[in-house]
């Protein structure tokens, strides 16, 4: 085993730190600043019950109802759509508590540990793609939320609102909606992080109440469960069915890769490993199912009373004919969505931004940056149809991450064996500068992993035939390839070098700490 640096100073538990000094050593380089810093131990406490309900708030959102609804949409049954979902949150959560490990020892973010596999530079390739992303769930959900507060105000103002003139496409007080929700966002998240921790405290827990109160209301015009239950979905569980199963799966496995990667920005901050493992393995499974049965539900239900499957909550509760109970469930939504919207989809971009440029970008600006983009990323058409939510939006970028995350769990299960140099992560002097800050073994195997995830991308905006035809099978199980894919090239390229370096330097043993470059 190769010994521990002397800067590094490890305790009981397996966490580790650096020492105060070099700390403050760091503090000149340009791959440092405070909000990437390794977290002191002393400022890791956070609990399992912190993770359960940052999961909670993460997890009970307007699209992770809209993901499971969706479903139903596509023509399955609650029990095909409440296996889909199970089975997919299960497979994500492997690699989040995988890479999640990391950022609990070292108390490190996304953005850093990334730098040990791709290089002090290249981390931001894996970096600023996740990035991206996570401002088109912002923009996602920025849009629901504004269309919520336009049902809201629609039954409360009358015609007037709900039928104003219509500009590119859409009414102007549906889009006036969305920009108000948008700032008052950004006006949270220029507060910094604790702003945005504190308005979760409170919020959290309103979505749950917003969906049970939908879910009570449809029950009760249905009938009770009996006649939503007894909906047997239009697929069958004949070849129909498996024909959509699959791409379903990657979806709901992609609804959460996101996260599989950038979970280091949270776990950072964990008072143990055995803490935010448990905290996740009650947060994620047991929050999403609750979510799912509840979006499952209702939306069987209001197919049974309006002879259609609205997959929104927001137009779902447009129909319902008390208003109040349409104002109250909403109202919740809305709060919920901005608590989720700003733990999912600000932090990590934050971080990711400010890695790419730690002198000049802040948490604050980092996130400004995610609300701008989220804009332009027009989210009003990648949510307006649940085949272009599943199939396009979700199964395309499913397969990126999934190549991201194959490299990222290879290289430090498989060739670090969990053993990093702390303060090698901020220098370029250190090993991990690889070649010009690059290490092109990962490089090369993101780009493996993400043609043959990808490539084959039809549907949607995609050609029927695929973009590269003879890949369009493998794009059905998009995650799984990149992952897979990515994990093999990296780990046989890097064990490759490893065994090439140890032959040259004779029989001594190989560090694994320093993967070589």
């Amino acid at each position: 085993m190769a010994p521990t640096p002397a800067d590094q100073r490890v305790h009981e538990d397996g966490r580790v730190e650096l020492e105060p000094g070099d700390v403050r050593s760091l503090e000149g380089s340009r791959f440092f600043n405070d909000e990437l810093a390794p977290v002191p131990v002393e400022k890791r406490t956070w609990t399992t019950y912190n993770y359960f309900a940052l999961w909670m708030g993460m997890a009970h959102n307007i699209p992770s109802y809209a993901l499971a609804a969706s479903l139903i949409a596509l023509g399955m049954n609650w029990v095909q759509a409440l296996i889909t979902i199970t089975i997919g949150n299960l497979v994500v959560l492997a690699p989040m508590l995988l890479n999640s490990h990391a950022g609990t020892k070292y108390g490190i973010p996304f953005p850093v540990f990334a730098r040990a596999f791709y290089g002090m530079r290249g981390a931001n390739l894996a970096a600023l793609l996740r990035a991206f992303i996570a401002c088109g769930w912002f923009g996602i959900q920025t849009w629901v939320g504004g269309e919520a507060i336009y049902v809201i105000l629609g039954r409360l103002l009358g015609s007037w609102w709900r039928d104003a003139p219509e500009i590119a496409g859409q009414h102007w007080t549906l889009w006036l909606s969305f920009v108000v929700f948008w700032i008052g966002q950004m006006l949270i998240i220029w507060r910094g992080m604790e702003a945005v921790r504190r308005f979760e405290n409170w919020t959290a827990p309103l979505v749950s109440v917003g969906f049970l109160i939908m879910l009570g209301y449809v029950l009760v015009k249905a009938g009770g469960l009996g006649p939503i239950l007894a909906d047997g979905g239009k697929l069958g569980w004949g070849p129909d069915f498996w024909k959509v199963f699959a791409p379903s799966l990657m979806a709901m496995i992609a609804f959460w890769s996101t996260l599989s990667l950038n979970m280091p920005d949270f776990t950072r901050f964990g008072g143990s490993q055995r803490k935010q493992v448990r905290g996740q393995i009650l947060g994620l499974p047991t929050t999403m199912t609750f979510i799912a049965i509840v979006a499952i539900l209702t939306t069987s239900g209001g197919h049974v009373l309006y002879g259609e499957d609205i997959w929104d909550p927001a137009q779902l509760a447009d129909k319902f004919t008390s208003p109040v109970v349409v104002v109250v469930a909403l109202v919740a939504l809305v709060l919920a969505t901005i608590s989720a919207n700003l733990a999912a989809n600000v932090v990590s971009p934050s971080y990711d931004f400010s890695n790419a440029f730690p002198k000049k970008i802040t948490f604050a600006v980092g996130g400004g940056i995610t609300g701008v983009i989220g804009v332009l990323i027009q989210p009003w058409r990648l949510y307006s149809d649940p085949n272009i939510y599943i199939f396009a939006w979700l199964g395309f970028y499913g397969g990126l991450l999934g190549a991201v995350a194959g490299v990222l769990v290879a290289g430090y299960w498989v060739i670090a064996r969990t053993k990093l140099k702390l303060k090698d992560l901020y220098t370029p002097d250190g090993v991990y500068w690889f070649s010009g800050g690059w290490n092109w073994r990962a490089l090369v195997a993101t780009l493996v992993g993400a043609v043959l995830s990808v490539g084959g991308a039809y549907g949607g905006p995609f050609p029927d035939g695929g973009l590269i035809p003879f890949l369009k099978p493998l794009y059905d199980y998009n995650w799984v390839v990149g992952f897979v894919a990515a994990f093999a090239v990296f780990a046989a390229l890097s064990l490759s070098a490893n065994k090439e370096e140890a032959s040259e330097r004779g029989p001594s043993r190989i560090d694994p700490a320093a993967v070589d470059g």
